[in-house]
């Protein structure tokens, strides 16, 4: 690897200056941790002895562990077992449930058996495929899942991820303990999500909805779909063995979701990760409804390049708030709750719209910390090493007193639980909470996360479908100043002078 040029720069420690060093050009993590750290101790033995509290504070910030606080959450993998008939919302709640645990930092996978039988038998022709007494095909069948099982341990074991989704069937004894000694020959957890549904309703809507689309009916008669999938079912009927809480399993931990939530079982709940699967499986209700997300209307900070703080809002953002209510009354959302932050600028543009809404403290902006109520470029003169190190990831890294997009996303669950649970909602938030709640919603990544874009005067409609979200933007045609800053190019820029202002202020964006 070809390293870049060494810059220096003058910096006043206490009542001295002393000289610090920035690296520029292409170079690992390993090598600026080990150069920052390197820094950090020669600046202390050059400002001569220090008490306790001023050693603590001088500390490398960019020693910090950048692990998920959900990470702790486990102490071994965990193999979450889907259970039930199909049409039954399993493959929902999988994807659901993997896009909720990576959101809050717990790296997640689905292995879906459905996958690997297609791969092994290219053309699915009818439903016979799923007679118990096709014995070629139940042969198929369970090298499918000793073959998913497999890649299931690789993940676990070589891949760091700390937690895979088993979505199938499952639907026999037989293959439940073959699914349980795996766990145990490989120190494996192993949680149960049943689902069971009787109302025929549900079932007919899910196969209409998803089934039809499925790559096992391509180009095939919606009637035609209906009938093979249902004598589909009737195939796994025959050989069904639901949990069994009172004796066969009894020693399992599992939930059963009975009627796409209005029951539930809970059985034998070992650990904290799996509370939260249970809680958040609890919260999850399948019925039609938008969540609309925006921000406040401008404010003077914004127009001034100010983050944070708790001004009120322009002109232009007194005018968006105007404009939103008649997109409400336009679009008829009688039945809209509407939530705000409590800081000034979304509370204002809510008082506008002349309808209820609630008051979130959740929901404030992201908390800068020292750096509150300044701009960027005050930023960057005044803590250089901060505004450099926010850069190389802006995900983990937490303002001085302040907060990250990390805790910003664990202050922010409460909300996506309610969100799961409610109507039509309109969210009025701030740029780094909408991010975190687009996240969520998009499943996107930690680190595309800080870089989706959320405009000023802009609403995002998001509507759940089967697998995923539908996605509509609405501009009010309110104009605003643009607050988005885009990733930079690198982490470090090659052959900056970091003695030059305008050159690093091009690289380094917040």
């Amino acid at each position: 690897m070809k390293y870049g040029p060494l810059r220096f720069k003058r910096q006043r420690l206490g009542n001295r200056k002393v000289n610090y060093v920035f690296t520029a050009g292409r170079v690992s993590e390993r090598v600026i941790k080990s150069v920052r750290f390197s820094m950090s101790a020669w600046v202390q033995q050059e400002a001569g002895p220090t008490s306790s509290a001023e050693t603590k504070k001088s500390e490398p910030r960019g020693q910090e562990k950048k692990c998920s606080w959900a990470s702790y959450m486990t102490n071994s993998p965990t193999l979450i077992v889907m259970i039930g008939l199909p049409a039954r919302g399993k493959t929902y709640m999988s994807k659901k449930l993997t896009r909720y645990l990576n959101w809050i930092g717990v790296p997640t996978k689905v292995f879906n058996l459905g996958v690997y039988r297609r791969e092994a038998v290219k053309a699915y022709k009818s439903y016979d495929f799923f007679r118990h007494d096709n014995a070629e095909a139940m042969k198929i069948r369970k090298q499918c899942a000793l073959v998913a099982l497999e890649d299931v341990k690789t993940y676990l074991n070589e891949e760091g991820g700390q937690i895979a989704v088993f979505d199938a069937t499952n639907t026999t004894r037989e293959r439940r303990d073959l699914i349980f000694s795996f766990v145990q020959e490989n120190a494996f957890k192993v949680f149960f999500v049943e689902s069971v549904c009787d109302d025929p309703e549900v079932i007919a809507a899910n196969i209409l909805e998803v089934k039809v689309s499925s790559p096992d009916y391509p180009e095939t008669h919606r009637e035609r779909v209906m009938d093979d999938f249902l004598k589909r079912i009737e195939c796994y009927k025959v050989t069904y063995q639901p949990l069994d809480p009172d004796e066969y399993d009894k020693h399992l931990s599992f939930i059963k979701v009975m009627n796409v939530g209005r029951r539930f079982l809970v059985n034998r709940v070992q650990d904290y990760i799996q509370s939260k699967i249970v809680y958040y499986l609890m919260n999850i209700h399948v019925h039609s409804h938008s969540i609309y997300l925006c921000r406040h209307g401008e404010s003077e900070h914004n127009v001034q390049g100010r983050i944070g703080g708790d001004s009120e809002l322009s002109p232009q953002g007194r005018q968006f708030a105007s404009t939103l209510r008649e997109f409400i009354e336009e679009h008829k959302l009688s039945d809209l709750k509407v939530w705000t932050s409590q800081l000034r600028r979304t509370i204002q543009t809510a008082e506008e719209l002349g309808v209820p809404y609630e008051q979130w403290k959740i929901l404030n902006e992201i908390d800068a910390g020292v750096c509150e109520e300044m701009t960027y470029e005050m930023i960057q003169n005044t803590f250089p090493e901060e505004f450099a190190l926010r850069d190389q990831d802006k995900y983990h890294y937490r303002y001085p007193g302040g907060e990250s997009y990390q805790d910003l996303v664990q202050r922010l669950e409460p909300v996506i639980m309610e969100l799961e649970r409610q109507g039509n909602v309109l969210v009025i938030c701030h740029q780094a909470v909408m991010r975190c709640l687009l996240a969520y919603f998009l499943d996107k990544s930690a680190d595309d996360l800080p870089y989706l874009k959320c405009p000023l005067h802009t609403i995002m409609k998001l509507t759940p479908v089967a697998y995923g979200c539908k996605v509509e933007m609405f501009y009010l045609n309110v104009e605003a100043v643009n607050t988005h800053r885009d990733r930079p190019l690198d982490s470090l820029c090659e052959g900056i002078n970091f003695d030059c202002p305008d050159e690093a202020n091009d690289c380094f964006r917040f």
